[in-house]
């Protein structure tokens, strides 16, 4: 029996990932005829990116599996593909923030905001594919030589517990920002 490697998970992550560009391409598409904005829509691409590409899935490549490789002698090769994933995620990031904001103001109104969150969704479209075709084929198989079957099943454990507690996390923000913005002291 084929045992999973903690990247295995990540890379079915990417697969969801990838159907989810392709909503906010057709989405794209469908702006270029029609300059009508669907905000709630764009927040659902936002919440997407932020919680579950982000938070969910670069959380586990950065906060284990490029915490572990961090702790190898990884060639130069490797090292330098580890960084330049690790600035992308920090560009998506602010991508993401950058187009939230745009939706908010566009939602109060602001029309000039329309151009800048379909500049983002086209950036997103454009560095999601790239980005994942990096991970997937450059850079994740190549650098599990590094990693021993224990150290692969602790990760890939340590993974599982990640995605356990995410949901968690997620709704305890949620209800933090709602109590900041009600006023509401925390209890």
């Amino acid at each position: 029996m084929k045992k999973i490697m903690p990247i295995g998970p990540l890379m079915m992550e990417h697969r969801l990932i990838e159907r989810m560009i392709g909503v906010i391409e057709k989405e794209l598409n469908r702006l270029e005829n029609e300059e009508l904005l669907v905000p709630t829509l764009i927040d659902t691409f936002i919440d997407f990116i932020r919680t579950y590409a982000d938070r969910c899935h670069h959380g586990k490549e950065e906060d284990i599996f490029f915490r572990e490789l961090k702790q190898k002698s990884l060639s130069s090769e490797h090292e330098k593909i580890l960084y330049e994933l690790i600035e992308e995620h920090t560009f998506g990031r602010k991508l993401t923030k950058q187009m939230a904001y745009a939706n908010m103001n566009y939602v109060k109104g602001d029309g000039k905001s329309f151009e800048t969150i379909v500049g983002c969704m086209k950036t997103l479209v454009d560095f999601y594919p790239q980005h994942i075709e990096k991970e997937d084929k450059h850079f994740f198989i190549p650098v599990m030589q590094y990693f021993s079957s224990e150290e692969k099943d602790s990760m890939l454990k340590e993974g599982f517990e990640f995605d356990k507690n995410l949901i968690h996390t997620k709704y305890q923000d949620i209800v933090a920002r709602a109590e900041e913005l009600s006023g509401k002291e925390k209890g």
